[in-house]
């Protein structure tokens, strides 16, 4: 009788916990989250051009359970392409930018491990990058531009790649008789591992 018993709170056991378990996968993810994340940004185009470092913070809301909106918070530090018509000795500094996207992402699954695509578009400031010292202009400014992204979350941990649209910026000459304008790539991809802080499942 005891084995019996002792067999049949195995068995109560084992199903309570299957039973969890596909509660579990069952339930819905919270609204609410916010992705941390760092990486390498890597420029795109451009003579001179060196990878740096990025840091981005993203609020996100679900409106539906696979379709989250976003405002993305992005700072990155590269060195930036030039396209140049002068001769220049000097070489251009690694400079700071930010943008400031709406974004929204679609994801593919509501299993712990979620494959999704995303887009954006907002403002990027970019970065000043100071090439020739008989040219007193700067490349620096606002500019629009978007993003394309792919990715995936495990949890509460993520990876992204985005490409980051953004047009070039263009220095004026510093005379009318002068050839030293440039014009400096903005566009660049992000390589980031993260976290998603909150929109855990209930």
């Amino acid at each position: 009788m005891k084995r019996v018993l002792f067999v049949f709170a195995i068995l109560t056991m084992a199903f309570s916990s299957k039973t969890f378990a596909q509660d579990y996968d069952d339930a819905e993810f919270k609204p609410f989250k916010v992705d941390v994340s760092a990486g390498y940004a890597m420029p795109i185009g451009g003579t001179g051009s060196k990878g740096g470092f990025l840091f981005v913070v993203e609020p996100k809301y679900a409106v539906l359970p696979q379709l989250s909106i976003g405002i993305r918070c992005e700072a990155a530090i590269t060195v930036t392409g030039i396209d140049y018509n002068g001769n220049y000795n000097n070489t251009a500094s690694a400079k700071a930018s930010s943008s400031y996207l709406l974004t929204a992402d679609y994801y593919f699954s509501s299993n712990d491990f979620r494959p999704f695509i995303g887009v954006g578009g907002g403002l990027y400031q970019t970065a000043g990058v100071d090439l020739s010292s008989n040219n007193s202009n700067m490349a620096q400014g606002s500019k629009p531009g978007g993003i394309i992204r792919t990715g995936f979350e495990y949890r509460h941990a993520r990876f992204g790649v985005e490409y980051n649209l953004v047009g070039a910026t263009t220095v004026a000459p510093s005379s009318s008789t002068s050839n030293d304008g440039y014009d400096v790539k903005n566009a660049y991809i992000g390589i980031k591992f993260g976290v998603c802080i909150g929109g855990g499942r209930y």
